[in-house]
């Protein structure tokens, strides 16, 4: 009998783990099939964020829609309204009083977006010798009807930095080296043609910069730049502009020293010439074109800083000076002259003190008055003064007056008194 029951109790035994087996079995194959689901689900998701994200995708046939190089977007939109009591060229922005003889305070009222601006800099990879970096720029003053503006190139250019050897290389449009200052003025064109030469061409541009001790650098900058001159500045019959016809780039450089209370003092100047073709010469004939700048930056404390420029040079009109005047053309005793002229400006950067910061200056243009015809412009000056307000972290409300003097070989000297607001969003 015992016997009988312990047989009894092994076979229910058996049968009992047999079940369990079975059933532990089948739980085990349903939780297989459901992971093999969810695996096969989440390499269907990781491959589609692999042809989302630069490089990852498998397939090197295929290009990334994405560089893999990093952008920051940067740029404002700006609002601007003027009312100037006599007539101002261009109107938008000031550069100088019309002639006044036949046409005494006309006043005028402008209302532009021209002036948004939209950038990119561009960070390439470091490989611990050189970074490369990049930056493009745009604006819309180049013209078009007023509600229907055309983009205009202001920068756009590559570089090469090897920081241990503290040197560079730039290619690309960008500002000229020479005199590279700017007051801070509401109005667009920062003191150009009245005081402030220099503005901005395509360029190869090598900088290096050295310690000279006791806190104090020695930058060294020199570029082969565009030569732009005019292609109407002389009857040429083939129609060659006339910086292009000369066959060889404008020369610029600037040896400037930075002082341990972070004071700098530059000099610079540019060098080159225009080639006019023209019957009155019976071939060609060359002008002259170069200046010698200083420029200044003294901080004066940490709410006051001091920035000033001075020029001397000739034929500056494709450089923002000589009051836009280059090369005398109409005939006369003088025709055919390069047109010299002096100037510069100083300004005064305060505060910010609490959401609001100031700036104050002066510029002049002073053309030599033998180099021009009756009619022309010999002396341009303005005084300036502004503030910006900071209504949130990225909308500023600007505010200029400025007074303005032209004055002409003959008649027609004139003054303005301009009033320009501004809204600027900044990104």
């Amino acid at each position: 009998m015992r016997k009988a029951l312990y047989l009894l109790s092994a076979m229910l035994l058996f049968i009992a783990t047999e079940n369990s087996v079975e059933a532990s079995e089948s739980d085990l194959s349903k939780e297989n099939a459901e992971l093999k689901q969810r695996v096969e689900k989440l390499e269907g998701e990781v491959e589609k964020l692999k042809k989302t994200i630069p490089g990852a995708t498998t397939d090197q046939t295929k290009k990334p829609v994405w560089s893999t190089l990093d952008f920051q977007l940067y740029g404002y939109l700006k609002l601007d309204a003027a009312y100037d009591d006599s007539r101002i060229n261009n109107g938008n922005f000031a550069d100088w009083v019309r002639p006044e003889n036949n046409n005494d305070d006309d006043s005028q009222f402008n209302m532009t977006a021209r002036q948004s601006r939209f950038g990119v800099n561009i960070t390439g990879p470091d490989n611990g010798r050189v970074k490369t970096s990049g930056r493009a720029e745009v604006d819309f003053y180049e013209g078009g009807a007023e509600n229907k503006p055309r983009i205009m190139m202001r920068h756009a250019y590559m570089k090469m930095d090897w920081a241990k050897e503290r040197f560079s290389i730039l290619a690309g449009q960008t500002s000229d080296v020479f005199s590279p200052l700017v007051p801070s003025t509401v109005n667009y064109t920062v003191c150009w043609w009245s005081g402030n030469i220099g503005y901005r061409r395509p360029q190869f541009r090598v900088t290096k910069e050295l310690d000279l001790g006791s806190d104090i650098d020695l930058k060294l900058e020199g570029a082969l730049a565009r030569n732009i001159g005019r292609a109407d500045a002389v009857a040429a019959p083939n129609g060659t502009e006339s910086g292009e016809d000369e066959g060889f780039p404008v020369v610029q450089a600037r040896a400037s020293v930075t002082m341990p209370d972070r004071s700098v003092v530059g000099l610079s100047g540019h060098m080159g010439e225009e080639e006019y073709d023209t019957t009155v010469f019976g071939d060609h004939e060359d002008f002259d074109t170069w200046s010698l700048n200083l420029d200044m930056t003294k901080p004066i404390n940490e709410k006051v800083t001091i920035k000033a420029e001075c020029f001397i040079g000739e034929n500056l009109n494709a450089y923002l000076g000589g009051i836009g005047q280059g090369v005398t053309t109409a005939a006369g005793i003088n025709r055919y002259e390069e047109i010299g002229s002096k100037g510069g400006w100083i300004a005064a950067s305060l505060g910010p003190w609490e959401n609001i910061r100031y700036n104050v200056g002066i510029g002049m243009d002073d053309v030599k008055q033998g180099n021009v015809q009756v009619g022309s412009r010999t002396y341009n000056s303005n005084v300036f003064g502004n503030f910006f307000y900071a209504l949130s972290e990225h909308v500023e409300w600007a505010v200029e007056l400025s007074h303005w003097r032209t004055e002409y070989r003959g008649s027609g000297d004139a003054d303005a008194l301009r009033v320009q607001t501004a809204l600027i969003y900044k990104f």
